[in-house]
């Protein structure tokens, strides 16, 4: 299919939205809050991105009804269509269906993989804006809550997609911040990931540059952050904190997307910086390398901000929430993000 007359398909179910070049970016600092959640209420099940197995999306309902939630299933969550769950216009579909379905209170991803940069120039900003609802996912969905956040003015919820584990942990974190409106929250390490610093570095907790910071949280995926450089979605990081993490990615690409960060998102006027833990992203033992760890401290000690790696995000189990847009602090001599403001209402 030509590309304009895939791209005047898309803005048609797009119900009419502006195209990128037009969005602006005075919404960030009065972000829209979604209502709280309440057990009973329903929550829609997406897939923006990639693919969910039969497996997968029975597991998604399960922690939904484990929340105490009920579940509305997106029209085409099962289909395929190449590397993603289905084509562009599908996906699309289903993400303006929740917004638009008054019976649903809550949007939950059930994976991220990838697929979601390729809607973000024909999502109806509008309709968001004017249905603000909690919507969760990381990962791949990273794309869809820095798209929120530029161009709907959203705060959204960087948590564990609706397929991966529930332990405990994920389930206090999620409680804390989504079903319950307090005004302040402190996010500490998880347990089990202290634990597994003995066997894994990547999950050690380790202040790089001390100090205390207060801004706007942003970030997410790093993959994704640095693909949206350059397009109207990008990220700023001017007086932002910016939490960042990632999976399968050695350390010459984490390498090449920081360097891509600090060209083009401001990184040099954040207040602070969050990392999380990034899971295989060492080199090998015979690659011609720095390790993770150098890497991280060759491309971001330069800012002079208080840093700290290994917080409890990522692609891990034991997973905190945390809102696109929500004002914090992060403390890097004590190691937490201490939420400054009810990110729900």
């Amino acid at each position: 299919m030509k590309r304009r007359t895939f791209a005047q398909h898309l803005s048609v179910a797009a119900l009419g939205l502006p195209l990128a070049g037009e969005l602006t970016k005075s919404k960030q600092k009065n972000l829209l809050k979604p209502k709280r959640l309440e057990k009973g209420q329903t929550v829609g099940l997406i897939t923006p991105g990639s693919y969910a197995t039969e497996k997968a999306v029975q597991q998604a309902v399960e922690n939904m009804e484990k929340l105490g939630l009920k579940v509305k299933m997106g029209k085409h969550v099962g289909k395929v269509y190449g590397f993603v769950a289905g084509t562009d216009q599908e996906r699309l579909e289903d993400l303006h269906a929740m917004f638009s379905d008054d019976t649903v209170d809550a949007i939950w991803c059930i994976r991220g993989g990838y697929g979601c940069t390729r809607l973000l120039p024909y999502i109806n900003y509008d309709l968001v804006r004017n249905n603000p609802k909690v919507f969760v996912g990381y990962s791949d969905i990273t794309a869809l809550h820095q798209a929120f956040f530029v161009a709907a003015g959203l705060m959204s919820f960087h948590g564990q997609n609706a397929t991966g584990e529930m332990p405990d942990y994920a389930q206090e974190q999620i409680q804390k911040v989504l079903f319950r409106e307090k005004k302040r929250w402190k996010i500490k390490l998880a347990e089990a990931n202290k634990a597994k610093a003995s066997e894994n570095n990547n999950y050690a907790t380790t202040t790089l540059r001390e100090g205390k910071a207060t801004g706007q949280l942003v970030g997410g995926n790093l993959t994704l952050i640095a693909a949206m450089a350059g397009t109207p979605y990008g990220l700023d990081a001017t007086d932002k904190i910016v939490f960042l993490e990632d999976i399968g990615e050695k350390p010459y690409r984490i390498d090449r997307m920081l360097t891509q960060l600090l060209q083009s998102a401001n990184l040099d006027k954040a207040k602070g910086i969050a990392l999380g833990i990034f899971n295989d992203c060492e080199a090998k033992p015979n690659d011609l390398s720095l390790t993770l760890m150098e890497t991280l401290k060759d491309r971001l000690m330069g800012l002079n901000l208080p840093m700290v790696h290994g917080l409890s995000f990522g692609h891990i189990d034991h997973q905190c929430v945390l809102p696109v847009g929500a004002y914090a602090e992060l403390d890097a001599d004590k190691q937490t993000i201490h939420l400054l403001e009810s990110p729900v209402l």
